[in-house]
């Protein structure tokens, strides 16, 4: 992949404390390496832990906290999973309102894992197609998604997967997405 497909896109990388490690670090270095400039953005300064499963495993920078985030400063969002993470995620009313604020203005929104529950929290799923680690596909339902068990689904200006094994797929694909909406919005 070119190292221009997504240049100038400014990406917010929403985290906390327990993300999964190879959701955030993983995707962060195909958006990197495709020329996007990736923002950690957290609740608190400082740096968030990461964890494999249940195991700690590295910290990570947080470029800007949840407070100074403006949707309109960027041009997508990735939202990495790992239960802890989502769990405190979805309660911050300031992530729900970044979150809305991307939604409502078609820019590109890529979630795995646990993720969903951001979007399920803003009351973004209604009508939107997604997967999920499979533990959390109620929980979409019945906030009005459609859920499927497939390792990436794209709807619309969305794209999910369920979990670390689907991140090549995962990354293939956000790519896609993101450099389709580069294009639409420089031809604009």
């Amino acid at each position: 992949m070119t190292q221009s497909k997504l240049n100038q896109m400014r990406v917010a990388i929403l985290v906390s404390d327990g993300f999964e490690e190879s959701e955030l670090v993983e995707p962060r270095m195909a958006l990197d390496e495709a020329g996007a400039e990736t923002i950690v953005i957290a609740p608190k300064a400082g740096k968030v832990q990461g964890m494999k499963h249940d195991d700690k495993t590295q910290r990570v920078n947080v470029d800007m906290t949840l407070d100074k985030a403006k949707a309109y400063d960027f041009d997508a969002v990735l939202l990495p999973g790992g239960a802890l993470n989502a769990d405190h995620l979805r309660a911050e009313k300031a992530a729900q309102e970044f979150l809305r604020g991307m939604d409502q203005s078609g820019k590109p929104i890529a979630v795995i894992c646990h993720g969903p529950w951001l979007l399920v929290s803003a009351g973004l799923v209604k009508g939107h197609t997604l997967t999920s680690y499979h533990t959390i596909q109620d929980d979409i339902r019945n906030a009005g998604g459609n859920w499927r068990n497939e390792e990436v689904v794209r709807d619309r200006n969305w794209v999910s997967s369920r979990q670390p094994s689907d991140i090549p797929a995962f990354n293939r694909e956000m790519i896609k997405l993101f450099a389709e909406r580069t294009a639409q919005s420089k031809s604009a």
